[in-house]
């Protein structure tokens, strides 16, 4: 997997996105069925170049009418998935999946393209919830409606899959300007496919992003702790403590970006920790402190991490190491 796609800058361009809502049967993908779909494909400026609305009939009890409104009457003459999932993928190819809540959204369209027998061309993701954290709003909740009222956009029917998409649609672009302005980085993440033997294809499962990291291998030598004044070098090893401004997500997308590693522990091995409390009384920040490993705010580690230098590449140590064998053995 590319480390280099955990996250870009709001100012690099984008191949567009494609902003997705489902309503669904119920909350368990490959049990629970979309019995709704809004697909609205965005160029880079924001504007509707394609679209799949649709009713979907799914086969099974439509769940909480009570929320969604839709009735098994209303369903039952309506396409199933894999009647329009040709249409779905056209508007996904080459764009970016943006959801409130991705994981939900993209597992429903992953579990239903993968009983319908067919791939779709997601290579990345973004959650708009994740965005909002970032912007630092002021408001109460990050719920969509929540949103749309914060940025005026009117909000007829929630609930309704093409309502919520339109709606989703104005928020990202409110959402990205001011991430531009700020310079905030997008919670872009990429996501994978297999294809097996026998044709059948499946769609890797969205997982927190911390404990994707704390099992990657850093390419690069560990090259001791961080000392005060002097640039990070690649291959350190980073934790981040409770006690930090911004989202665990956004700091672990730079310490992957910038060939750091991010460490879930705080032992005699890690070069720093990212805590913002001075004098941490339990925590990470707090062994820290017990071991000696230096603890750096977050608004420091962020500027720190714009200009890290290249450290020891661990495949050239390997070749080194199997050089020196070849050595003594002869």
């Amino acid at each position: 997997m590319n480390r280099m796609s955990w996250g870009r800058p709001a100012r690099e361009q984008d191949g567009g996105w494609a902003v997705i809502d489902v309503e669904t049967s119920g909350f368990r993908p490959g049990q629970a069925r979309v019995i709704s779909i809004a697909a609205l494909g965005l160029d880079q400026f924001g504007q509707v170049e394609q679209s799949v609305v649709s009713l979907l009939n799914p086969g099974v009890d439509p769940g909480p009418t009570h929320v969604h409104g839709l009735t098994p009457a209303m369903l039952e003459d309506q396409p199933q998935f894999a009647d329009i999932v040709d249409d779905v993928i056209e508007v996904l190819r080459g764009r970016t999946l943006v959801a409130h809540n991705v994981a939900f959204d993209y597992s429903f369209l992953a579990a239903e393209a993968e009983m319908a027998g067919a791939e779709l061309p997601i290579d990345s993701v973004m959650c708009t919830v994740e965005l909002a954290r970032r912007l630092e709003l002021g408001v109460q909740n990050l719920r969509l409606q929540t949103l749309a009222a914060h940025w005026g956009v009117t909000q007829e029917r929630p609930h309704d899959a093409f309502d919520d998409a339109m709606v989703l649609t104005e928020v990202l672009a409110a959402a990205l300007q001011r991430a531009r302005a700020r310079d905030i980085w997008l919670p872009v993440r990429p996501v994978t496919r297999r294809c097996w033997p026998n044709g059948r294809v499946t769609h890797e499962e969205l997982r927190p992003l911390k404990a994707l990291a704390a099992r990657m291998p850093c390419p690069y030598l560990n090259p001791g702790r961080y000392i005060s004044g002097r640039p990070l070098v690649q291959g350190m090893r980073v934790a981040l403590a409770a006690e930090v401004g911004r989202t665990h997500e956004e700091l672990v997308e730079r310490i992957l970006h910038a060939g750091l590693a991010y460490s879930d522990d705080v032992d005699r091995e890690t070069s720093l920790v990212v805590c913002n409390d001075a004098a941490p009384e339990h925590g990470k920040g707090y062994h820290a402190r017990q071991l000696g490993v230096p603890v750096v705010p977050d608004a420091l580690f962020m500027d720190s991490v714009e200009s890290v230098v290249g450290g020891r590449s661990m495949e050239h140590f390997v070749d080194a190491t199997a050089d020196d064998e070849q050595f003594v053995l002869f």
